[in-house]
């Protein structure tokens, strides 16, 4: 019998018969150990490659968020036949102008209230000084001695502390720099920067960036809104009361407790109200306790009241999820990206919700109150025990 004519086996009577076949690889193992290496190396590349642009990734970013939020004054300006150039640059031109004139307020109002402080810590040591006995007094150095003798201990730290706080100012302002040229060009462009993206898609592709784009634009603008308005309503309210009561520079602190207790996250409302209550603490502990009970007030007004009234057509952040976005935020993008997580978060929020699909509830005790203590609050009952508006009144057959 000549070998083709011989019978041949199946896999399964060669695996049987030879122990050898048993231990033999199949035929795709190394090209998928091959390709799991290569997508390992990848991985590690494409990982390394992001840390080295997290700078740049998170300049983009916000630039992006701050296009986003200027385009509509933008648009605005172009319907009354400006053209996109000059009306992008008198919209960040504006801007910048605020943003120097609230900085230059509040760094005078900075400056003058240490002064201040440093002339009324001399004048409380000299005072000090006198009601002592003049051998125990001249123990205790003047501001003169200890002036020096600070100098003389930390003067290298001071120096040191110095130049690294210009160093960060200087890379901030590059940061900053970068920020605006790139917003500048995203807003200059316009819809020619969407007619970029959208060519290499697909008609049914395009309609979705550009609603997705239409939805962020829309919230986000929303968003920065109701804050503008949350936080001139605030700015103006505390400053009257802090005039009221005779607290110097009310209008310079009540801008600052509007500005930051709108725009910065999380611990805005804390920062924005310890500068007031502390200014009006250096003239009388009366006063800075007023102050405070101003600030606590006033905040439970915002949010039981003025904030839902005016946030009505704006994206609705739960408490949570804003904190949780606000410390993501800022682990990725550094200090700027836990100013910019609220916006970003409800941008998500909204394209999420947007195209998110929705199912039917099934019934369970878990998705309501407790019926007992929804009566103890004073409300009705929940789930089935509640009775529907459109059913029929029973009648004595089913009573």
């Amino acid at each position: 019998m000549s070998p083709a004519d011989r019978p041949r086996r199946s896999v399964h009577e060669v695996s049987a018969s030879d122990p050898i076949a048993d231990r033999r690889p199949p035929p795709w193992l190394p090209r998928a150990l091959v390709q799991v290496v290569l997508a390992a190396i990848l991985a590690v590349v494409a990982f390394r490659v992001l840390g080295s642009l997290r700078g740049v990734i998170s300049t983009v970013v916000i630039a992006f968020i701050l296009a986003l939020a200027m385009e509509p004054a933008v648009n605005g300006l172009v319907r009354h036949r400006w053209r996109r150039g000059p009306a992008t640059a008198t919209v960040m031109l504006g801007g910048l102008v605020a943003v120097v004139a609230l900085v230059a307020v509040f760094g005078n109002l900075f400056v003058t209230q240490l002064g201040q402080l440093l002339t009324a810590l001399d004048d409380a040591l000299v005072a000090f000084r006198a009601n002592l006995d003049p051998a125990l007094a001249g123990r205790i150095p003047d501001r003169q001695a200890i002036v020096t003798e600070a100098l003389e201990r930390y003067g290298a730290d001071l120096a040191s502390g110095i130049l690294g706080v210009g160093g960060v100012l200087a890379a901030g302002f590059l940061t900053a720099t970068g920020v605006l040229l790139i917003a500048f060009y995203m807003l200059a462009a316009g819809p020619r920067l969407r007619i970029a993206i959208c060519r290499p898609l697909e008609p049914i592709r395009q309609a979705r960036v550009l609603a997705m784009w239409a939805i962020a634009q829309e919230k986000l603008s929303g968003f920065i809104g109701s804050r503008v308005v949350l936080a001139l309503v605030s700015a103006t309210c505390t400053s009257i009361f802090l005039g009221l009561i005779g607290i110097g520079y009310a209008l310079p602190l009540g801008l600052f407790v509007g500005i930051v207790s709108q725009f910065v996250p999380t611990v805005g409302t804390y920062i924005a109200g310890a500068l007031p209550v502390a200014v009006a603490g250096a003239q009388s502990i009366g006063l800075g306790l007023a102050v405070l009970a101003w600030i606590i007030a006033y905040q439970q007004f915002e949010n039981l009241i003025l904030s839902p009234r005016v946030s009505s057509r704006a994206l609705e952040i739960n408490p949570a999820v804003s904190f949780v976005a606000v410390i993501a935020f800022g682990a990725v993008l550094g200090p700027i990206g836990a100013f910019v997580g609220l916006p970003l978060a409800a941008t998500a929020q909204a394209v999420i919700s947007t195209y998110l699909r929705r199912h039917e509830l099934i019934d369970s005790a878990l998705l309501r109150d407790d019926p007992v203590a929804r009566r103890r609050r004073g409300g009705p009952p929940a789930g089935p025990e509640q009775p529907d508006p459109g059913a029929a009144p029973p009648t004595a057959a089913t009573a």
